[in-house]
């Protein structure tokens, strides 16, 4: 456990270490609002529910054991555009491609609450409640202050370009920028903050939902046969009490 705190640290120990427990942001925070990772393998199912149980911990901690490890290549040619132009709707593979609605009012209308549309429209929302999973916060959102509400890649597109999407055919990795599995709306100061970290180096402010983040990093990771640094493979063990 030391090596893995001096390893932690090393990558970027305020960013693990700033914000603890925020209000509000109990084991049952999330109730009815949010479902387990480990129940919601291909992410169409809202929200990021904590993961209390020493049973569910151990899965967990299971699926997380199965991720290959490598260092982190160069950025060199990395672009967002690479994945696609942001939120398209025409990336296939994916759950919601194709209904007629962008992949980030996809993503609002999957996770919010008390959703309202712009008039005449039954995709653009332009007022919704979330319960962010990083913070634990309530955040009554409006499009007019579009940013405070965010859509993190799970798995940052230049984490996956450094751990060898930069190899795959464009139409993967639209795939990937879009899939369902590998987004979450968030605070957006979060998400900022988060920037292409990996769980070494970033985690949820929410220390409660640290497992429930690590086993999610894992689906991906898993489902697109990526790699992830060793630093973070022992950081997201070490999460779920490996």
């Amino acid at each position: 456990m030391a090596v893995v705190a001096v390893i932690a640290c090393a990558a970027g120990c305020d960013a693990i270490e700033s914000g603890g427990d925020s209000p509000g942001s109990g084991p049952d925070a999330s109730a009815g609002r949010a479902v387990s990772p480990l129940v919601n393998p291909d992410g169409t199912k809202p929200g990021l529910a904590v993961l209390t149980s020493e049973t569910d911990r151990t899965a967990g901690r299971r699926l997380i054991e199965g991720l290959a490890t490598k260092g982190r290549g160069p950025r060199t040619g990395y672009e967002r555009d690479e994945f696609g132009y942001a939120w398209m709707d025409t990336a296939d593979g994916v759950p919601l491609a194709r209904n007629g609605c962008d992949t980030r009012n996809d993503l609002l209308k999957l996770h919010g609450r008390n959703i309202q549309f712009r008039a005449g429209s039954d995709c653009v929302v332009v007022s919704m409640d979330l319960y962010d999973p990083y913070t634990g916060k309530e955040i009554a959102w409006k499009k007019a202050k579009a940013a405070e509400v965010q859509i993190d890649h799970v798995v940052p597109l230049s984490y996956s370009w450094q751990m060898g999407s930069s190899r795959w055919p464009e139409s993967r990795r639209r795939q990937f920028a879009n899939d369902v599995l590998n987004l979450l709306p968030v605070e957006g100061r979060a998400n900022s903050a988060k920037r292409d970290s990996g769980p070494a180096s970033w985690l949820p402010p929410d220390r409660r939902i640290r497992c429930a983040y690590a086993v999610r990093f894992a689906q991906v990771a898993l489902k697109y046969e990526l790699p992830v640094t060793a630093a973070d493979k022992r950081m997201m063990l070490s999460q779920c009490g490996g």
